[in-house]
């Protein structure tokens, strides 16, 4: 059988002259006796060469199979690297996550203390709301009864008998004394007493004269209109009458237990009268319900005297200080005299908290 190779380099002969003249050139002369062994050893080269072309088949394709098993080993080995590489992630992400849960553990463990005290305040404030609403309701079992309210009403009238007494000294500290003639003074007992339901036979006293206060009497001038030729005195005595009635009234205040609208300052002679002013930023709408009033609330201080002092601010002390007695005077059912009468309304408190309607008063 020809060799396919053969053929071809036969086929190369014929076509190229010079190929021929190299093959004839090569050509070898093999003599009868040797061409058996020389047609054997052609035909075992020829068996050489084609087990050795097998092999080389064999061999590409193995090596073909192994370059396949390397990539595919590497492109795995890649993938694990990518794999390990998000493994590392999800470690440091597992890791944070059980700092973050620690915490938050640690968190839901103090919170639960706290609501556990919690609900302990709750549980004995509970348990002391429900003792107090039963006391409520024994009280007011107690009150809707006959006898409860008949023993409310004779509290009332010792706590009114109590305030009475109490603002009767008030009256003996700093005594109101009228004026009526030039030499004659009356004493605040003597008035008779108005009726706090319209009785007309005993009518309010109106005119009172000229009113003193522990024997100082209180003028206005010189809160109106101050000049140089002033009586240094006068101003003297005035703001000393102004402290009595300042302490008078900060007295009754307290025993009458009643926060006064402009609270009071007290020092003698020197005593001021306070008025919360608010702020002159946001409106009263814009403050916040949770803020405290003292927070929002700026007090301002008027002088009850005028030495060293304007005296605008000192007349608006005074207007101040009369709106106090006028704030008492409704707080036991009267009506004031009017702001220009300072030592007028005063008097007028005294004598009705003195009287026995105030004790009677339901």
């Amino acid at each position: 059988m020809e060799n396919p190779e053969q053929r071809d380099q036969d086929k190369t002969l014929i076509c190229d002259p010079t190929q021929i003249n190299a093959t004839q050139e090569n050509e070898k002369i093999i003599e009868w006796e040797d061409f058996g062994h020389e047609l054997a050893r052609l035909w075992s080269l020829t068996s050489a060469l084609k087990e050795a072309n097998e092999k080389k088949l064999n061999l590409q394709e193995k090596l073909q199979y192994f370059i396949q098993v390397k990539t595919e080993s590497l492109t795995r080995l890649n993938e694990l690297e990518e794999m390990r590489e998000r493994l590392v992630a999800r470690k440091v992400m597992m890791g944070n996550m059980s700092t973050r849960c620690k915490v938050a553990t640690e968190d839901a463990k103090k919170q639960e203390k706290m609501l556990s005290a919690e609900l302990r305040s709750w549980l004995v404030a509970g348990t002391s709301l429900s003792v107090a609403r039963k006391r409520l309701q024994e009280s007011n079992r107690t009150l809707n009864e006959k006898r409860g309210y008949i023993k409310l009403k004779n509290m009332q009238r010792k706590l009114r008998a109590r305030q009475q007494y109490m603002i009767s000294q008030v009256s003996l500290l700093y005594p109101v004394k009228s004026l009526v003639g030039p030499a004659q003074e009356e004493e605040l007992e003597s008035y008779p007493s108005s009726s706090r339901l319209g009785n007309s036979s005993v009518s309010k006293p109106i005119n009172y004269g000229t009113l003193t206060i522990l024997g100082l009497h209180l003028t206005m001038r010189p809160f109106t209109k101050m000049s140089f030729f002033t009586d240094k005195k006068e101003v003297q005595k005035s703001a000393t009458a102004l402290g009595y009635v300042a302490h008078a009234v900060s007295l009754i205040a307290s025993y009458l237990q009643v926060p006064l609208r402009y609270p009071l300052r007290l020092g003698g002679s020197c005593s001021y009268v306070n008025d919360n002013v608010p702020p002159a930023g946001p409106t009263t709408l814009d403050l916040s319900w949770k803020t405290p009033l003292s927070a929002t609330v700026k007090p301002v201080e008027f002088p009850l005297f005028l030495k060293g002092q304007d005296t605008t601010r000192a007349a608006y002390a005074i207007f101040l200080l009369s709106k106090d007695i006028e704030q008492l005077l409704n707080f036991i059912g009267e009506d004031s005299l009017g702001p220009r009468h300072l030592v007028a309304n005063l008097k007028e408190l005294l004598r009705c908290v003195q009287s026995s309607e105030f004790i009677d008063t339901s």
